[in-house]
């Protein structure tokens, strides 16, 4: 990608152009169209070529190209040409047309011609200065050039001309995403490109305010609602909003919200840029870990240009309450609010800290609460209450939310077209000065591009950890967009000054904990620096098949860094986190799962930040009763003495795993008798087989079958007998055995798989025989290589991957159903590069297992932190998708016979050769 080749040039460009023009708005680095030399028939004098392609768009009379024209009495105009050419062959797919936004001339249609001599008809080209986006298969080009053949007018021209890349003449990482994949169903922190890696802030445009399935950013709707800056699990908040003209925000978004148009649209990791059609107002958006970013720029003159903060109110997946904001001086706001009313529990008031600055002052501050407008403020304090609002789930079944009044501060300007106002936006957990040092230290300066381009850097090294060659383009683009979310979703809590707030403590109810903020600090090293982050996180139920092994394997930092903060929320409150809000609890999902993380982290040796007695000790403690692996302590006791949970199947099994992987914890530190007592309790889960059905089935606490329905999600935790029996992942020799043997396991299972093909192997919660659209499922498939059947393994993967996994519309890509923060793109990016772990990576000798990767080669960069070699490398000979099975193997040369390898091997490094064919091997890895 040019962007990336010439960063040095652009950014020296920027500033040039930044400095001497306030009308410049950046083309974004996929745009290619600067890097050509433009030619045109004719241009008038002020309106020369180059502003074709100076990112100046949609603004009347400037950055605008047009030629010298003539009208004749007849009704014959001018109908110019303009030319882009490039030094070397461009693969382009896409080109946006800008007509000049005003009305007296309108070039109306035209064609695109190439060099490999095709051309595009282009009809009905936006009047108003809108994009005309066309798109089409790949072309190879060195030259592009629009012909107008239809405008009315004298001066005809355009405002701009954008012209786009293909994946194969990308050169970066970040062009290789694509955000809006499955952004039709996804979650409300599904989208935010304006992040960095677990930034604490999180930018995005609101489209739909609800939480799940479609809610936050929703690629079909058609109007934002505003633009969150908190997009976390349970966390939400400072919505604002860049206006023209005369709104009432006591009205609520229904009053600021504006159309907008995919056409024009930019969003990649690190940045977004959209236009606001009702406002005139191009926004873009980008971040630092702890500050968003944003540049406005207007295209249009506007008495009132008011740039709203709402602080109040319904949002996401959590309330607004209880604003408290002031003006510091006319280009500052301080302030907080209370994140209160979250749907899923966890702390019952989470007081958030903001400081927000203009790099232009204001011409003064209005405010709004509940139903009153307020002039010319200095401060404002916001309501405490809150509503309740029910939905029916269905006839007698409701669920509820809280919502409150909209409240908020306006910064109110006069601006002409062309003006640009930027604004900084950075939050704490724990107090206003720690946000006001947030964003001195990240964020000091006003210079937009320089923070863009620093994402786009740390994006892209973050990303090239794993760098694949080969594949169909759909596949590179799914891949990368996986990662992305692999590393986006789950955000630091922690201040530069590595102070963190602390909800572990208080009284609980329900899923709730009525908790009072305590700030605390980490452990600093030598240089300053917090030793390791705090998190806020969505549950880590089941990341042993995703998350634990490809962040072990591209970023063992991770895994290292991760770890040390679960230790820490047990040493602050006693409980290993299932999923973490703003340093508390919030009890959702079920067991102890962190265990499972920990237990990678250790058993891989990558514990480097917390003492790994201390690890041990607390992970052991939240297996007893009164710890995190029960609802209730009686719950636990009874699952220790009759060795199942009472009327919960899944619970069980998931228990099961999560004892054994302690059991191997205590091994590698040579505590005989704990290994002894958590691997017996690991393997009483046999007390539910029902040898009738073959599958393991609910009890409850009499020891009584509570169903004979396979199907049915009763005594199982969203999934069923068909989904969940294959749990077991540490024990899948006894469940073999107890099922008659591998061939009997390995019919059935097979069976499964045969109901689900014609459903793409998605289903919702508890539905259907195998589902890979939520996490109790997204094992099954690999389950064959252990009971001598890996060719199995590798054609139900290759048909997981491309049916549930292998969507890259808005609709689809994660199979529509519950991607959490990552877990769906962690199956879906190991199917792809060929590497799972049935036990997560918790063996005493943690392992890899192989299926047939889709690309032709994988590199995964060590880290020599952790470490000792420089990169593994996975080759793939005679690729397609008719050949997935493996044939032949070697690991450095040497004959690998086994369709698994040691972590002891990979983490120094080498090379994995794979030959794979048309027809199973039935000889090659099956275990002797």
């Amino acid at each position: 990608m040019l962007y990336y080749i010439n960063r040095n040039a652009i950014k020296v460009l920027c500033v040039l152009l930044l400095t001497f023009s306030t009308n410049f708005l950046l083309a974004t680095p996929h745009n290619i169209a600067p890097k050509a030399k433009v030619t045109v028939s004719t241009a008038e004098a002020n309106y020369p070529a180059s502003n074709v392609i100076d990112g100046v768009i949609r603004l009347d009379g400037n950055g605008e190209w047009a030629c010298e024209g003539y009208k004749r009495a007849w009704g014959e105009t001018r109908l110019p040409w303009i030319q882009l050419d490039w030094e070397a062959s461009q693969a382009i797919n896409k080109i946006v047309l800008y007509d000049r936004p005003s009305y007296d001339e309108h070039t109306a249609g035209g064609k695109l011609k190439f060099s490999d001599g095709s051309e595009i008809t282009i009809t009905a080209i936006p009047n108003n200065g809108a994009a005309k986006l066309v798109e089409f298969p790949t072309k190879k080009v060195t030259w592009v050039r629009f012909v107008v053949t239809d405008g009315e007018g004298f001066n005809l021209g355009l405002s701009e001309i954008e012209v786009f890349p293909a994946l194969e003449s990308t050169t970066d990482f970040v062009s290789k995403v694509n955000p809006f994949i499955e952004s039709a169903k996804g979650r409300y922190f599904f989208f935010t490109p304006a992040a960095r890696p677990m930034g604490m802030m999180a930018a995005a445009p609101v489209t739909r305010n609800k939480n799940q399935y479609g809610g936050g950013y929703n690629y079909n709707s058609t109007e934002v609602l505003g633009f969150g800056n908190v997009h976390g699990w349970c966390l939400s908040g400072i919505q604002i909003m860049p206006t023209t003209g005369n709104i009432d925000p006591t009205k609520g978004a229904q009053a600021w919200k504006s159309n907008f148009s995919h056409d024009d649209e930019i969003a990649m990791p690190g940045y977004q840029r959209l236009y606001l059609e009702d406002h005139n107002v191009w926004t873009e958006l980008t971040s630092t870990k702890r500050t968003t970013m944003y540049r406005f720029k207007y295209t249009s003159d506007s008495e009132k240009a008011n740039i709203l903060t709402n602080l109040g109110g319904y949002l996401g997946n959590a309330t607004m309450i209880n604003a408290d904001v002031k003006k510091v001086g006319n280009t500052e706001l301080e302030g907080s609010f209370d994140s209160s009313g979250r749907f899923w529990g966890g702390p019952e008031d989470v007081k958030i800290f903001f400081v927000i600055k203009f790099d232009k002052p204001f011409k003064s501050m209005d405010g709004w609460n509940e139903k009153e407008n307020l002039r010319d403020i200095k401060s404002l304090k916001g309501t405490p209450k809150m509503t309740r609002r029910d939905s029916i789930v269905f006839p007698g079944v409701t669920q509820s939310y809280w919502d409150a009044p909209t409240t908020g501060v306006s910064a109110n300007y006069s601006v002409k077209a062309g003006d640009q106002i930027q604004m900084k936006i950075a939050i704490s957990y724990t107090s206003v000065e720690n946000a006001r040092e947030n964003m001195e230290t990240e964020a000091p300066h006003w210079n937009f591009d320089t923070y863009k381009n620093e994402s786009f850097d740390i994006w892209n090294n973050t990303l090239s950890k794993i760098e694949v060659k080969g594949g169909t383009e759909n596949q590179q683009t799914k891949f990368y967009t996986d990662l992305w979310h692999i590393l986006l979703g789950r955000h630091i809590l922690n201040d530069v000054n590595g102070e963190y707030p602390d909800y572990t403590q208080g009284e609980r109810y329900a899923n709730f904990t009525k908790a009072k903020l305590k700030v605390r600090k980490l452990p600093m090293d030598k240089d300053g620096n917090a030793k390791f982050n705090m998190y806020n996180f969505d549950a880590l139920w089941l990341t042993q098949w995703n998350l634990n092994i490809i962040w072990g394997l591209a970023w063992p930092e991770i895994m290292d860094d991760f770890s040390a903060s679960l230790v820490q929320y047990a040493e602050n409150g006693g409980l290993l986190p299932r999923g973490a809000i703003a340093g508390g609890y919030s009890y959702i999902m079920t067991g102890t799962p962190a265990s499972n993380l920990i237990a990678s982290t250790m058993l891989k040796n990558l514990m480097t930040k917390v003492d790994k007695e201390k690890a041990y000790q607390l992970t052991k403690q939240n297996h007893m009763p009164g710890g995190m692996m029960g609802d209730n302590p009686e719950e636990v006791q009874f699952y220790i003495d009759n060795g199942y949970c009472p009327g919960n199947a899944g619970k069980t099994l998931e228990w099961a795993f999560q004892d054994w992987s302690l059991a191997q914890m205590a091994k590698k530190l040579n505590k005989s008798e704990d290994y002894n007592t958590f691997l017996k309790r690991s393997k009483t889960w046999t007390l539910l087989f029902n040898k009738e059905l073959n599958l393991v089935l609910p009890k409850d606490a009499n020891g009584e079958w509570m169903h004979h329905d396979p199907l049915n999600g009763s005594g199982w935790i969203e999934s069923n007998s068909w989904q969940g029996t294959w749990q077991v992942s540490h024990d899948i020799a006894t469940l073999s055995k107890e099922m008659g043997g591998n061939d009997k396991l390995s019919e059935m299972l097979n069976f499964a798989f045969q109901q689900a093909e014609p459903e793409d192997f998605v289903f919702g919660y508890s539905s259907g025989y195998v589902s890979y659209a939520n996490q109790p499922g997204c094992s099954n498939a690999h389950v064959f290589n252990h009971v001598g059947k890996p060719w199995l393994t590798q054609y139900w993967v290759r048909k997981v991957n491309e049916q549930a996994y292998g969507g890259v519309t808005p609709d689809e890509g994660y199979g529509g159903h519950d991607e959490d923060q990552g877990q769906m793109s962690g199956v879906s990016a190991l199917m792809s590069i060929g590497l799972f772990s049935l036990t997560g990576n918790n063996d005493i000798e943690p392992r890899y297992e192989l299926t047939s990767p889709v690309f032709d080669e994988v590199k995964i960069k060590l880290n020599n932190n952790y470490y000792q070699g420089k990169e593994f490398i996975i080759t793939t000979k005679n690729n397609s998708a008719e050949n997935m099975y493996i044939q032949s193997a070697t690991l450095n040369s040497k004959s690998l016979d086994t369709y698994w390898f040691l972590h002891k091997d990979y983490q120094k490094g080498g090379e994995l050769e794979i030959v794979l064919g048309p027809k199973p091997n039935k000889d090659w890895g099956k275990e002797k």
